[in-house]
């Protein structure tokens, strides 16, 4: 079965984006050849995206190209977009397809944004790992990385990396 797992950027306060969904504060700490916070390697480790509506909107907003067009794509969302190739959007059954996208044969799914998908699926019992890059920043607001009150779960730190940038990223695997 294939692991879902999180990767994503968070403030020390625990801030995703700012309450608008700004992401201006991450531009300080570019992810380069040289210091990708582990990003390709775990890019390498999947085939398949699963992202919030509202992240993905955030994206195109951006007007630059798809980045992830080698990857299938899968947008929650109550309302779909235009979309682009290689997207899918699920606006019933998340839980449900999900659960069939883990059997299905293939390389791992990235939870990809925002904090209530992410919530959602950690209720659900789907999340596996959870690689977080704690980015030297407070914001004092924002969007939480998990909001709306997940269920308690114990997670095994299985690496930690500290970068000269003051980014450290920890992995972490789900206590059985």
């Amino acid at each position: 079965m294939r692991k879902c797992s999180v990767y994503i950027a968070t403030s020390l306060d625990g801030y995703i984006a700012r309450p608008d969904g700004g992401l201006d504060w991450l531009t300080k700490y570019p992810i380069t050849p040289e210091t990708n916070y582990g990003y390709d390697e775990f890019y390498a480790s999947i085939d398949t995206i699963v992202m919030g509506g509202q992240t993905y909107r955030e994206l195109l907003n951006m007007d630059i190209p798809w980045m992830y067009k080698d990857k299938k794509t899968y947008v929650v969302t109550h309302n779909a977009v235009k979309t682009g190739e290689n997207i899918e959007f699920i606006t019933e059954n998340i839980i449900d397809r999900i659960i069939k996208l883990r059997k299905e044969k293939g390389k791992n799914i990235w939870i990809i944004g925002g904090g209530v998908l992410i919530s959602l699926l950690l209720n659900a019992g789907l999340v596996d790992e959870l690689q977080i890059c704690y980015i030297p920043v407070i914001l004092g607001s924002g969007v939480p990385l998990f909001p709306n009150n997940p269920k308690e779960s114990a997670w095994a730190l299985i690496g930690s990396t500290a970068y000269d940038s003051g980014i450290i990223k920890l992995d972490y695997a789900i206590q059985q």
